[in-house]
Parts: C-alpha cells; sequence; structure tokens
C-alpha cells in the first residue's frame, strides 16, 4: 500500500465540530477514520454534544485537547473562536444538527461552534456539514431553507443517509457513517480536474453461461476498475459505472448499472458512450460465449462423451466505441490485461482498437491484488506508473486523461475589449 493510500489527508488540519444529536456517537469513529488517514484533528463540542458523548472520548481519541466553551482560557488571548480556524484545511461538523445549521443560516453565534464558523477564514478554510436529525426535521421547509442558504453561502453539505433513525422511524436525515463522510472528505481536497465532464467505466468480468449453473467468466476482481471510478468522480467527473458480477460497494457519488454477460455490458456501453467526455474500458470482457446455452445443466453420461459447445465470438466493446462518429465518440481508454510480451501486446491492441491509449498489466500479477503496476501506452511510447495501491494509480491515470482532454481542447481565443 503506498503513503498516499495509506494517509490521504497527511498533512492537513480539521476542525472537527459536534452540535447536539444521538450521531455523536459516530463521531468518535469519525475521528479515528480522520486520524488513521492522516489528520491532525482539533474537536470543538456544543454543550448538547456532551449530553451524548464525553471530550475526554475525543481527546483519547483525536489526541488533543477537546475545546466546548469560547472563554477557554487555554487558547492565546481567550480568542479560541479566532484561533482554532487559522490553521485549518477545513471545519467539518458531524453531526450538524438542524438548530446548528439555523444558526449558520442566520449567521448567529451564540455558542464556540457556531462562534468560530462565523470567524473563520472563509476564503481558504471551507465549511463541511453532515446533517444527522429526525426524517420530519429534515423535510420540514424551514430546514431546507437554512440549507440552502448554507449552501449559498459556501458550505458543502455531505448527506444524509436514509435509514433507521434512534426516533424509531425510517427516512432521510441519518447522518452518514464514518467510512463514507471520510471518503467524502477525501474527496473534496482532490483537484477537480475532470469538473465538468461525464466518465463511462467498466469494471469486472463477465460471466457467460454454458447452462443454468456453470459458465465461462475470468479472475478480474473489479477493484482497478472500481478504483478508476471512485477517482473520476473525485477529480470532478459524472461517473457511470458499468460492473460485471463483483462483491465491492459503489464508489461515493457513481452510479453504478450491473450487468452479467458481455453482451449485457455491451448494450449498456453502447448506450451510454454517445453522450460521454471520457471512456476508460477496465472491464475483463471474456472474448467468447457459448453459441447456445443449455436450458438445463449438463450431466455427465454414461459413456462419459465430453460435451459439444459451440462458441460465438462477443461483440468488441472498445472498438465499437472508438467506431462511433467524432461527434458523439468519447475520449477511449482501455486495458489491456496480458499473461505474457505486455508491451508488444499492448501496443496491437491499441492498434487493433484504435484507440489514443491503452493501459497495461500483467493479469495474473493483479487480478484480485490491491496493489498493481501500470504501463501507459500510446502513440508517443510508453510511461510506466510504478507500483502502488489500485486507488492512488487510478488518480494518476486520470490526471493523466485530464491532461490530454486539455491538450485536445482549442486555445481559448483572447478577448478584444471594443472601443
Amino acid at each position: 500500500m503506498s503513503v498516499a493510500d495509506a494517509a490521504p489527508l497527511a498533512g492537513r488540519h480539521i476542525v472537527l465540530g459536534l452540535s447536539g444529536g444521538i450521531a455523536c456517537y459516530k463521531a468518535a469513529d469519525f475521528t479515528r477514520e480522520l486520524v488513521k488517514a492522516g489528520a491532525t484533528v482539533q474537536v470543538v463540542m456544543t454543550e448538547a454534544a456532551e449530553h451524548f458523548i464525553t471530550a475526554t472520548t475525543l481527546q483519547a481519541l483525536s489526541g488533543r485537547a477537546v475545546f466546548t466553551n469560547q472563554w477557554d482560557a487555554r487558547a492565546a488571548g481567550s480568542m479560541a473562536h479566532i484561533d482554532l480556524t487559522r490553521e485549518a484545511d477545513a471545519v467539518v461538523i458531524a453531526p450538524a444538527s438542524a438548530d446548528l445549521i439555523t444558526k449558520l443560516a442566520q449567521g448567529r453565534a451564540d455558542d464556540l461552534l457556531s462562534l468560530m464558523c462565523l470567524a473563520r477564514p472563509i476564503a481558504r478554510c471551507p465549511l463541511l456539514l453532515a446533517p444527522a436529525m429526525n426524517r420530519e426535521m429534515w423535510a420540514h421547509p424551514a430546514t431546507q431553507r437554512n440549507l440552502a442558504q448554507v449552501r449559498a453561502d459556501g458550505a458543502e453539505v455531505l448527506g444524509p443517509g436514509n435509514g433507521d433513525q434512534a426516533c424509531g422511524e425510517v427516512g432521510d436525515g441519518r447522518m452518514l457513517e464514518p467510512t463514507e463522510l471520510l471518503a467524502d472528505v477525501v474527496a473534496f481536497f482532490q483537484p477537480k480536474l475532470l469538473a465538468g465532464k461525464r466518465v463511462l467505466v467498466t469494471a469486472g468480468p463477465t460471466f457467460e453461461p454454458l447452462d443454468p449453473v456453470r459458465g465461462i467468466t475470468n479472475r478480474s476482481s473489479g477493484k482497478m476498475g472500481f478504483a478508476v471510478a471512485r477517482a473520476a468522480a473525485d477529480a470532478g467527473a459524472a461517473v457511470t459505472l458499468v460492473a460485471g458480477p463483483v462483491a465491492l460497494d459503489t464508489p461515493r457519488g457513481v452510479r453504478r448499472i450491473d450487468v452479467g454477460t458481455g453482451q449485457q455490458m455491451f448494450d449498456a456501453v453502447l448506450q451510454h458512450a454517445p453522450t460521454q467526455h471520457v471512456f476508460v474500458a477496465t472491464a475483463a470482457v471474456a472474448d467468447w460465449r457459448a453459441a447456445h446455452p443449455a436450458e438445463r445443466k449438463i450431466k455427465k453420461t454414461a459413456d462419459r462423451a465430453m460435451p459439444h459447445v459451440e462458441f460465438a465470438e462477443n461483440p468488441d466493446i472498445l472498438a465499437a466505441v472508438a467506431r462511433l462518429p467524432a461527434a458523439t465518440r468519447p475520449y477511449c481508454v482501455g486495458f489491456a490485461a496480458e499473461s505474457h510480451d505486455l508491451l508488444h501486446q499492448a501496443r496491437e491492441k491499441r492498434e487493433r482498437k484504435g484507440v489514443p491509449l491503452i493501459v497495461a498489466n500483467l493479469g495474473p500479477a493483479t487480478f484480485g491484488r490491491d496493489d498493481n503496476v501500470l504501463t501507459l501506452v500510446d502513440a508517443q511510447g510508453e510511461r510506466e506508473l510504478p507500483r502502488a495501491d489500485k486507488l492512488t494509480l487510478a488518480r494518476q491515470l486520470v490526471a493523466d486523461i485530464a491532461a490530454r482532454l486539455a491538450a485536445l481542447e482549442p486555445p481559448t481565443s483572447p478577448t478584444i475589449a471594443s472601443t
């Protein structure tokens, strides 16, 4: 695992605010997740929050003294509301209660947390809010007006989630889980290199049935493709992920389409590709399928005769997208998972598919693993991305793709002022 993946928030200083609500219990795990991700965490709590979790707990998890009172003499000049945010990269409030959101919308500052948010250097210290409240409180017009106002003032709203609530009701308003919040905070700090772009990614294997029980597939785990989808979403793109049969969670903010066979993946991709800016074909699609899958399980016969299976070629997804008319053709990136002669096979595949970029890797050395080595192959030559975890490699690949897109865009004509 690379340092970048092990500590994606290394060097970041986060002020974590807690307002009152039962979701304060999640703040303990969230604090731990932030620290594990490399951030330094300064906790600030309201009096209401102290009714749900102790400052001692959060001090132990953050390794820093917790602030609860605006008159705390530990801050220089007793100005905690000023000092606490001057070195912060962001203020994250989790949970953000309906009352706290109301204060922020109205510019009220009657406790340390709301006062600190008002006094923070707004141009360089962003505010992220993780709402947590009953579903009726969340849906109330006053809450929605306040949310619209804090968004207009520049705050980023994370969530909320949907599900069982402590009051026994079910619906919107749950605070996101700590791992979800961490993913959103990490994503927030990623450069938005693909802002405004639409990206289509395929991932995982396909499964080609021989009968209702058996089929042809491969060892692809889908991890690389899911990492690319997450990295593209974190870079600001609207991402659609077409996934073969894999047991992976959908990356935050990504639209997922599940498919089984190569034909199903082909149909899903060709439906969406004409509206995309980038297509990254990471999936390991079976080249062949049974032309006529058996309707019942193929059984052994008394004479042990081998069953006859007629094969048909699956459609070539990447080549089909690369042949779309120029006006509707996305920038195409293919993956080559080979067992030998990696660079020769990758160069040949790039020419055969008619795409500008192939990402080559050794399949047997990467299937199922969390790390990889990638080689980018284009018309000018090759460039290796050294071994790292797959998310780190995906971020490097996304940055490379963004640079290639920028190079293809026509230069902006200078504006000539009229006299």
